[in-house]
């Protein structure tokens, strides 16, 4: 493959090293939000993005189902990484003489523990690798910054401790996007399925609509609601194991769709290795 993949954030993100894990014989390119991460798959300006959708110790990824649904976008792929923060200084500093401590809000989140521990002040950034870049630029004795080693590589900082997450099982879900679509086939093994639906206004129709995967032994291993609309139009964001081609998941697919007013398939994508890691398969 050639071309770009894009990302959200600043060079040395989790997101850029899990575009480099992923597709090293890409170029990154580095977008301010999501809004331009996406504009730039829209524009063709990259082939694919990495976005982050949510984290085993912080939960989902802030703004992402507010954007996917709406985005005409198609969902490729998955990947899982685990996260390994690291508490990033200035040349010559030790931990003794930090007070402050800046980072993405997941981030800082990830690293209670540490933080409570050295008594520091957390300080929101916009990103992990944003954070690494504006301590060495401020060049502010007592200041730290919670991002990888690749950021402490790129921004000259000196990584006072690694591994510094409350949680050995901090791994994140990223899916890959692309603007066409490049479902999987059913001879393809393991395979995702996302989809977004919404529900017709009538009493039980969120049972009823889900009754098929259970008497089609379908397994949904995501299931999330949102309000994009107003706290009357509630939307949901499901994944399932199987392809709409296996008759169980058409099956079930058909009984959603009886009860729903809008239903749409967001990408059919192999499963990623790790998930069976995950599951203890």
């Amino acid at each position: 493959m050639m071309g770009k993949i894009a990302f959200q954030g600043e060079p040395g993100a989790n997101s850029h090293i899990a575009c480099q894990n992923c597709y090293p014989e890409l170029d990154v390119m580095a977008c301010a939000t999501f809004e331009q991460t996406f504009d730039a798959l829209r524009d063709g300006a990259a082939a694919l993005a990495m976005i982050p959708v949510e984290n085993t110790v912080a939960g989902r990824v802030a703004d992402i189902h507010r954007l996917l649904p709406g985005s005409g976008l198609y969902i490729t792929g998955e990947h899982f990484m685990r996260v390994n923060h690291c508490l990033l200084g200035l040349k010559g500093a030790s931990v003794d003489t930090l007070t402050h401590v800046h980072s993405h809000e997941m981030a800082l989140g990830q690293c209670r523990n540490l933080i409570g521990e050295l008594d520091l002040k957390a300080m929101v950034s916009a990103d992990t690798a944003g954070a690494a870049r504006e301590l060495a630029e401020a060049n502010l004795a007592g200041h730290g910054a919670i991002a990888s080693k690749l950021a402490a590589e790129i921004y000259g900082l000196d990584v006072l401790r690694e591994n510094i997450e409350d949680s050995r099982q901090n791994t994140t879900r990223f899916l890959i996007m692309s603007a066409s679509p490049d479902d999987a086939v059913p001879e393809d093994g393991d395979v995702i399925t996302s989809f977004i639906f919404r529900v017709r206004n009538v009493p039980a129709a969120l049972y009823k609509a889900l009754g098929g995967f259970a008497t089609n032994s379908v397994n949904m291993t995501k299931l999330e609601s949102y309000q994009p609309n107003g706290f009357l139009a509630t939307q949901f964001y499901a994944d399932i194991e199987g392809h709409p081609e296996d008759v169980p998941v058409r099956l079930a697919l058909e009984e959603l769709n009886f009860y729903c007013s809008q239903m749409d398939i967001l990408g059919v994508y192999k499963a990623a290795p790790e998930r069976a890691d995950l599951r203890g398969d």
